[in-house]
């Protein structure tokens, strides 16, 4: 006598081939699951061993975010401390000193100086190799322009250009450093002429013999009080380099952000296919039902197939989903997003999650579908086994509407809202639409079919009855659909959301360039007198320098990073080499001013007239007065103000680039590398492109899962379909026949999957492109046709050829 347990072994022992779908799908989901987890596992983790500070064990320096704690976003340069708290740590018991640490970049007519404060050797280990330690009006130089001890150097600092004797000469102690030009100011100097007065990047505390790093913390911490972040162990690896904060947030936006989104659509791909391999069997449970198991037997032998089978389709997935995450993981780190010391972090809390994610799918959707067969009477459970129920359910159907209709309002308004309002609304479209989708599959199957079915009636025998087996079986039909609405809708809103923003983007820049050259600096800045010297070049009628870098403004709640040029030049320069299609109002460029993008605008509810609330680059709060709204933001800068409001907040404040009308690039060449106008547009192209590899990578890996699911489901549904096809072939129907019904049917299933993956595709990118661009969505028709072109060759081939193996099958059989 069979105990549930032994039904479920029974069942993976005589009918393995019944569940190697389910394992598919459970193993698919799995790998997806695991490889976001594991990013969002090395985003929390993600740690820099310290070098530069590596000798100090308490390091105070800003909080790297500001804002309110509900509308907080990290600053986009470096936030920096009153240096007056140096003395406040030099003071506290057990500290033998406090020095203030600066990092400036300081420039030389042949290369660019990374410079700090001399009392920073203390920790890092330089030693002189001539010569003394500077004092007022002295440098220490290594590696630098060719000077000795004595000799007079200039020197460009962001406070101006000033000749330096040069008091001494070192070596670095790190032999990875020795390439590095750098120079040593005193300390008291180096605050004064790094652009930031009487701020300094952080301060090293260093202890008397003795004191722990524990209790030198705690007095520190004791002293400065909420003014400055301590920082101790691998913590300070952080300190150094602002880049982890930015990896730290890219790995869990992808981790978890696009990561919820992918274990979403995993787990409701796996659910529909585990509903779909129990559904198979109804026949197989009303059998057992008439000769007397019980429902709870039924649920039980359910259950166990689950923890028999999901649990190793997870374990399986794990490897996959590892070799995932290492080659997305390495592709950042090749695009500079995340540093070189940053490692991969595999542990078992993403595996074992994942591993209870899967079990918890099967379950569920097991008990889901069978729900209804294991406790009706038998008589009914054979009745409704041989024919398919076509009452919606009294659950699904319900809910399926409600996420419909929440659908089409979330849709209305973003259609109403503008910019990052209108992206936050529509990112809750698809969602609410595949959702409606997966909820109301019969029904949608369907219409489908109702629908796509009308030309085949008249296409021939096997393309009407191909029509009718569609209409009949609408939940095996709707188990096909879905996973190919989801692989349509999801890479066609991430794909042509990046298609959209380049159209626009680029049609700006066209537009808004009508600078003849545009100068960038070989050493990553320009001379202060660069402007002057290029007005001065024979037929320049106009010049003018921009510092790029990144304000917080409000927008929906929150700070947003946007883009921002600080200008050194008139309003009228400006004009006479950027046109940035000015709407309301006056570019004025008059410090204390700013103008914005229009959709900038909107988003922090202000006008002309008004005063914006903005966080400069260090995290310092600005209440500009707005000037004029423009319309060319995402093509040249979103915000636009006079360089002087920006130069003491951001590290480096040597202008980046120098655009000029008139003049030739021989006689501009001097100054830096010439690019025209064309030049400049396709390297913008280019960054934008990076920019956009994101989107694409999550496009292909939600896309490729959703299509080999949907492949998985079909090639499930034509081999459970063998003796329909063989009664076919014993009717008369010829193998070609029943073929061409098997292919119009995939046709079929693919055309609808990819009309209403498209329509929900619209129904969120439309309203979201309006808000942030003001125009519809860019599709690439080879871009689109390729995504369709695929679904289609895919589903024709996943149904046609287990179709064929299964009539050969037959034949031989006969």
């Amino acid at each position: 006598m069979f105990v549930p347990n032994g039904l479920a072994r029974a069942a993976l022992r005589f009918r393995p081939a019944a569940f190697v779908g389910t394992f598919v799908a459970l193993m698919l989901a799995a790998t997806i699951v695991s490889a976001c987890g594991i990013l969002l596992e090395t985003g929390v983790r993600a740690e820099v061993p310290p070098r530069r500070y590596a000798h100090v064990p308490v390091v105070a320096a800003a909080e790297q975010r500001a804002g309110k704690p509900d509308e907080s976003d990290a600053v986009p340069d470096r936030a920096r401390l009153d240096d007056s708290l140096v003395a406040k740590a030099a003071a506290v018991p057990g500290a033998r000193a406090a020095i203030p640490d600066v990092t400036f970049p300081v420039l030389t007519p042949e290369v660019t100086l990374t410079a700090h404060g001399w009392g920073s050797t203390a920790f890092t280990g330089e030693r002189l190799t001539a010569g003394r330690a500077p004092g007022p009006g002295e440098v220490v130089l290594a590696h630098g322009p060719r000077a000795s001890v004595g000799d007079s150097v200039t020197l460009t600092t962001p406070e101006g250009a000033r000749a330096y004797r040069v008091s001494g000469t070192t070596s670095a102690q790190d032999a990875q450093d020795t390439a590095q030009p750098t120079v040593w100011f005193a300390d008291t100097e180096a605050v004064r002429v790094s652009g930031h007065p009487h701020r300094v990047d952080t301060i090293a505390v260093l202890p008397e013999p003795g004191i722990s790093t524990g209790t030198l913390q705690a007095r520190v911490a004791h002293a400065l009080g909420t003014r400055a972040e301590l920082h101790t162990g691998d913590d300070r690896g952080a300190v150094e380099d602002p880049l982890l904060i930015e990896a730290r947030e890219v790995l869990t936006g992808i981790g978890g952000s696009f990561g919820g989104i992918a274990t979403l659509v995993a787990v409701f791909t796996a659910a529909g296919t585990v509903a779909l391999a129990v559904g198979r069997r109804a026949r197989e449970f009303a059998l057992l039902r008439a000769i007397g198991t019980t429902p709870r037997q039924i649920r039980r032998t359910i259950a166990t197939e689950a923890l028999l089978v999901a649990p190793v389709a997870g374990a399986l997935g794990w490897l996959p989903g590892i070799a995932l995450a290492a080659w997305w993981f390495g592709r950042l780190k090749d695009k500079g997003a995340v540093p070189d010391a940053v490692d991969l972090a595999v542990s078992w809390i993403p595996l074992v999650s994942t591993a209870g994610t899967v079990l918890a799918t099967a379950l569920l959707a097991g008990y889901t579908a069978a729900h209804r067969s294991s406790r009706i009477k038998p008589g009914q459970a054979l009745s409704e086994a041989s024919v398919e129920r076509l009452r919606p359910g009294w659950i699904r159907t319900p809910l399926g509407v409600a996420a419909a209709a929440g659908g089409f309002v979330c849709a209305g308004l973003a259609a109403s809202l503008t910019g990052e309002e209108a992206a936050n609304a529509a990112l809750g479209v698809v969602m609410l639409f595949m959702l409606a989708v997966a909820l109301l599959g019969p029904l949608v199957a369907r219409a489908c079919a109702a629908l796509f079915g009308l030309p085949l009636r008249g296409a021939g025998a096997p393309a009407a009855l191909a029509a009718a087996n569609s209409r009949t079986n609408a939940r095996r039909l709707a188990s096909a659909i879905t996973p190919i609405v989801l692989a349509m809708a999801f890479s066609s809103v991430l794909v042509f959301l990046q298609t959209s923003e380049d159209k626009v983007t680029g049609e700006q820049q066209r537009a808004g360039i009508v600078a003849d050259h545009i100068v960038t600096a070989d050493q990553g800045a320009l001379p202060p007198e660069a402007v002057r010297r290029a007005e001065r070049t024979p037929d320049v009628t106009a010049a003018v320098g921009l510092l790029r870098t990144s304000v917080l403004v409000p927008a929906t709640g929150v700070l947003t990073p946007v883009s921002a040029q600080g200008v050194t030049g008139t309003a009228r320069a400006l004009t006479a080499v950027q046109d940035l299609d000015v709407e309301r109002g006056q570019l004025t460029l008059k410090p204390g001013e700013i103008a914005v993008d229009a959709s900038v605008a909107d988003n922090a509810n202000v006008r002309v007239g008004d005063r914006i609330r903005i966080h400069l680059p260090d995290g310092t709060r600005a209440t500009p007065l707005v000037a004029a709204t423009y319309g060319r933001g995402m093509g040249l800068s979103q915000v636009t103000l006079n360089r002087t409001d920006l130069a003491r907040h951001v590290s480096s404040s040597f202008d980046t680039e120098l655009w000029v009308k008139g003049g030739t690039a021989k006689a501009l060449a001097p100054l830096g590398r010439v690019l025209d106008r064309a030049d400049y547009t396709t390297a913008a192209s280019l960054d934008r492109e990076l920019n956009g590899w994101a989107n694409r990578v999550m496009a292909a890996v939600l896309g490729g899962f959703a299509a080999v699911a949907a492949v998985n489901t079909l090639v499930m549904t034509v081999l459970d379909r063998r003796g329909e096809l063989g009664t076919l072939r014993l009717l008369g129907s010829t193998r070609r026949q029943v073929l061409r019904m098997v292919r119009w049917e995939a046709l079929l299933v693919a055309v609808a999957g990819i009309a209403l993956g498209t329509a929900i595709a619209l129904v969120t990118l439309v309203p979201m492109m309006r808000g942030l661009t003001g125009q519809g969505p860019y599709i690439p028709p080879l871009v689109y046709g390729s995504f369709a072109a695929s679904i289609l060759v895919l589903g024709v081939a996943a149904a046609t050829l287990p179709a064929r193996a299964a009539l050969r099958g037959e034949t031989l059989e006969r």
